[in-house]
């Protein structure tokens, strides 16, 4: 839209460079192209604003295919207007010269003739077209038609337009026939999903006998491992009890020779000792044999007092004394009258 400013009973117009304006005065064209700026009388000034930018229109309608099937169209259609000229003469471009606004509605009228002209081509493919074609190859064909129609259709370019591109976004049909279309696929897909669970079970069936049978082995070979750990702690057991029993031998043996040589030893001793104690007490007896009798005597006497508890008194009776005195004299006169 156009940007018109007031002063002093005139009007300013400044148009944008994608913005077409034309200016009559008395009926003549004063002004014409994008982007001009100028000044202009509000009662003698027909002013039209024509958009010269490319601009997108979204289309959508209803077909029927040849098996009878209703599908909806989504389509959108660039375009832009070529000539301005031709177009501001065939519609109504014009602005208020007070808003800048248009008075009528001239793109409405540019959208419902590329509508109905893309339509009436969409149409008549898929009138011929069944559905399943029409929803695998369907797009490709409705977009080449439209295009081809628009490009052949001689309302556009008499009226300045000019297509640029046509798309055609999807083709669908009602939903309980999309739901239809789509169970088989479902199916197929479930069928594939199964299968494919089947397979990943029997692969982990699989893999997990392998483990299985992987620690079988494991724990065999585990086994006989131990096996032969076992039978060689017997057979280290008994080389350790056979040196400890032939090391018990020999130390009983040297044991027994020390024993042996000790008892030799103390027999020796013993001998020795009792042979020194017979010469001694043979000695004794010769020694004593050759001595007084009274000598021996007063020996014992003394031999018994080492013996006897110590006395710290003795009290002698006159009785006591005159017994021994005549024992005593009664030994003293027997050696002499064995003599006489």
């Amino acid at each position: 839209m156009a940007d018109i400013t007031r002063r002093l009973g005139w009007r300013h117009l400044r148009s944008a460079p994608t913005a077409h304006v034309r200016h009559h005065r008395g009926g003549k064209l004063v002004h014409d192209g994008a982007g001009v700026s100028f000044w202009f009388r509000a009662l003698s000034a027909a002013l039209s604003e024509v958009p010269v930018a490319d601009r997108e229109l979204a289309m959508g309608f209803h077909a029927r295919t040849s098996d009878f099937q209703d599908v909806s169209v989504q389509a959108t259609v660039t375009y832009r207007i070529s000539d301005p000229a031709v177009a501001a003469e065939r519609l109504d471009f014009s602005i208020d010269p007070d808003t800048g606004a248009w008075r009528g509605a001239p793109l409405d009228q540019l959208s419902t003739l590329l509508t109905e002209t893309a339509q009436q081509h969409a149409l008549d493919v898929l009138a011929r077209t069944p559905l399943a074609e029409a929803l695998v190859d369907g797009v490709a064909a409705v977009r080449q038609r439209i295009a081809d129609g628009l490009a052949a259709e001689p309302r556009l370019p008499a009226t300045g337009i000019e297509v640029v591109a046509v798309r055609v976004v999807a083709i669908r049909p009602e939903a309980e026939v999309e739901r239809a279309l789509r169970t088989p696929a479902r199916e197929r897909i479930q069928q594939e999903a199964d299968r494919a669970t089947y397979e990943r079970r029997a692969v982990a069936v699989e893999r997990e006998r392998a483990i299985a049978e992987n620690e079988l082995a494991n724990k065999i070979e585990l086994a006989r491992q131990e096996e032969g750990l076992v039978r060689q702690r017997g057979a280290n057991a008994r080389r350790k009890a056979e040196e400890e029993a032939a090391a018990d031998a020999v130390r009983v043996e040297a044991q027994a020779a020390r024993t042996v040589r000790t008892a030799k030893a103390d027999a020796d001793a013993a001998r020795e000792n009792g042979a020194a104690l017979a010469q001694a007490q043979t000695e004794w007896l010769r020694t004593h044999a050759e001595v007084d009798p009274a000598t021996l005597h007063a020996m014992a006497v003394l031999r018994l007092a080492e013996q006897l508890p110590r006395i710290d008194s003795v009290t002698l009776t006159p009785d006591m004394l005159t017994g021994l005195l005549a024992r005593l004299t009664r030994q003293d006169r027997a050696p002499g009258g064995d003599a006489g």
